[in-house]
């Protein structure tokens, strides 16, 4: 269904809200440290207006924060970030104004979230093979209805002394070459932007450009992604690199593809701070514009 009440907005000559613009903030329904109300409370008090809570393969958050939201007197843009995998590559897509009842994206999420969780079982049971390390611990750290995943783990790391926060967990124990690293289960990009199209949604590769193995995919990939449906970059976002946000750039205008800039904000999980880089109105308002299957909010 298109949005109802946001043409009273108008900024520069087009549709768009007063304020800077978050697009992907994380709460602890995924692997964040607040809840959606105290996510959205950071948000406003970074000097957001319109944000958007993109959790990790759940809409678990979405009711508690534009509750919030309306609260505030801000704006809120229902979103996911969606697990992807590409060869190697940890590809997540951001996903906006889908509709969270469509029954093919509404499994695909819940057999990723179930692959996440007995994934991040196995790889405690790795890790209690040689440190004092327990699935209860883990638990112990999430929240009801959570995507478990290693940043979850990460805390319990903390949380035991074994680490002295979720870098230095990542970095150590939870790193690849520590022998502890298990994959799970994620589809490829043509399927989820295929699926998050179907559901009416509006499909954005989050973070598409960054250093080392998980650089940017080849542009024959992107160009195929595009004739499905895909509708833009994250480009402003401090995992990019330069050389890839040129690159991005220059694709993005040849395909005349939306471009966004976000937090990735997760609480005290990241260093990360809400609205350190934003979205500008006239692409929020292409995303409002083709966005179907769900509304946003707004007071």
């Amino acid at each position: 269904m298109p949005s109802a009440g946001y043409d009273r907005w108008v900024v520069g000559g087009h549709r768009g809200f007063a304020g800077p613009t978050d697009l992907h903030l994380h709460s602890a329904r995924s692997d964040g440290t607040e809840t959606p109300a105290g996510v959205v409370r950071a948000a406003y008090d970074h000097g957001l207006r319109t944000m958007a809570l993109t959790d990790h393969d759940t809409t678990a958050g979405w009711h508690e924060a534009a509750r919030a939201a309306a609260s505030l007197g801000m704006t809120f843009v229902p979103g996911i970030e969606l697990s992807a995998k590409h060869e190697w590559r940890s590809v997540h897509l951001l996903a906006y104004l889908f509709d969270p009842g469509d029954e093919g994206l509404r499994a695909e999420t819940e057999r990723i979230r179930t692959d996440r969780r007995g994934r991040a079982e196995r790889i405690v049971d790795r890790i209690g093979r040689d440190f004092d390390l327990t699935w209860d611990d883990v638990l112990a750290q999430t929240s009801d209805g959570a995507t478990v995943g290693r940043p979850h783990i990460a805390d319990a790391l903390v949380a035991r002394g074994l680490a002295g926060d979720r870098s230095e967990a990542f970095a150590g124990i939870l790193h690849p070459r520590e022998g502890y690293y298990v994959p799970h289960y994620a589809p490829d990009p043509f399927t989820a932007v295929r699926l998050v199209v179907a559901a009416g949604g509006v499909p954005v590769i989050a973070h598409p450009a960054p250093s080392g193995r998980d650089r940017m995919m080849p542009e024959p990939v992107i160009e195929e992604l595009v004739r499905l449906g895909l509708a833009g970059f994250e480009i402003d976002h401090r995992e990019n690199t330069p050389a890839g946000k040129r690159e991005l750039h220059r694709i993005a205008a040849a395909h005349d593809l939306i471009v966004t800039g976000s937090s990735d904000y997760h609480g005290s999980g990241k260093p990360n701070l809400p609205g350190e880089n934003t979205t500008s109105d006239e692409m929020l308002a292409r995303i409002l514009e083709r966005g179907t299957g769900s509304a946003p909010t707004g007071p």
